[in-house]
């Protein structure tokens, strides 16, 4: 299989920082893979939020990751690096990645791939690792969800959002989520949460109050920080725990910590594309073991939004930008 990878493939780049317009198709070697890599044949790529932060400048790739954006992709694996069992070859995969996504051809880690069922297509599958990834580690692993609990999302329509409001649902959680529409909280519930807020004419912090009778949520997933982070804690419970996964809203936050001291609750927070690779390995391995066999059932799936060609790239971004979307934007590179 290694003699059918041609010398060069087709790829998005980012040209400069900028808008979408900045990213542009080019042709780039094909990656080959260093020891303990695979090389995948990608078929579609996942586009995410911090693509769009690494095309305006702000979210670099790490050390020896790839330049281009990406950072999940679905495909088969047509080479091994040394030390790769042979096994892998010929796997239809998805893989959370550290970049390079956007291409015909991107390096993963073995242990960072998750096997396609064959009920799932692999527009859908190119959807999960990213956001699977993301919410079980700072939902369950750094949250400490357990069923029974409220969970309020911010950012309840996003690709993050729709696939925690369905794992939480499938965990036994009530789920909150907050929308910036009518119209999103409308399909925030179609999509199974149980109550969805306007933050546009609502103050969602009294409204999860008035939800919960006064006790409050037990966790709250983070998108926004700034001025939300002391209104997330005004109608978080005690002992509740909030998880900070991005900051659209500013990078700094003021709080009453005697409020906090008094209730006893958490602020925590992640990135996962500069986490180790053993960690994520880890990550990959509780998914494997708790949340795949639902994938494999059917009872769990994307919610997904617009699949775009890889050469509109810059649309896809565009539309991710516009916030008009409602779950996953996906590239189509080959296949279905």
């Amino acid at each position: 299989m290694a003699n059918q990878v041609p010398q060069r493939m087709s790829a998005v780049e980012i040209s400069q920082p900028g808008g979408p317009e900045a990213l542009q198709m080019t042709t780039r070697d094909v990656p080959r893979p260093r020891p303990g890599e695979v090389l995948i044949k990608v078929s579609h790529a996942g586009v995410n939020r911090p693509d769009c932060l690494q095309r305006r400048g702000f979210y670099p790739a790490p050390e020896g990751a790839s330049d281009l954006p990406g950072l999940e992709v679905s495909g088969e694996v047509v080479m091994l690096g040394d030390g790769v069992d042979r096994s892998e070859l010929g796997k239809r995969v998805c893989a959370l990645v550290s970049g390079g996504g956007y291409a015909q051809y991107c390096l993963a880690r073995p242990e960072h791939c998750l096997p396609v069922p064959e009920n799932l297509s692999m527009a859908e599958a190119a959807a999960l690792p990213e956001t699977l990834f993301t919410v079980w580690h700072n939902v369950f692993q750094r949250g400490y969800a357990r069923d029974g609990e409220v969970l309020l999302i911010h950012g309840g329509t996003s690709g993050i959002g729709t696939a925690a409001i369905k794992l939480a649902k499938l965990f036994d959680l009530t789920v909150i989520v907050t929308c910036g529409t009518d119209e999103k909280c409308a399909a925030a519930q179609k999509i199974g949460a149980d109550h969805a807020i306007n933050y546009k004419s609502e103050d969602f912090s009294a409204r999860a109050l008035e939800i919960t009778d006064g006790r409050g949520c037990d966790l709250i997933l983070d998108m926004v920080a700034g001025s939300y982070t002391q209104r997330n804690l005004d109608c978080l419970a005690e002992d509740g725990r909030v998880v900070v996964i991005a900051t659209l809203g500013g990078l700094s936050s003021e709080i009453n910590m005697m409020k906090l001291m008094v209730r006893r609750q958490s602020i925590t927070g992640s990135t996962m594309r500069a986490r180790s690779n053993v960690f994520k390995g880890l990550v990959a391995d509780e998914l494997f073991r708790e949340v795949w066999p639902l994938v494999e059932q059917g009872e769990l799936r994307p919610q997904m939004d617009r699949i775009f060609a890889l050469r509109d790239a810059a649309a896809s971004h565009a539309r991710m930008e516009a916030g008009e979307h409602i779950g996953k934007i996906v590239l189509q590179v080959s296949g279905d």
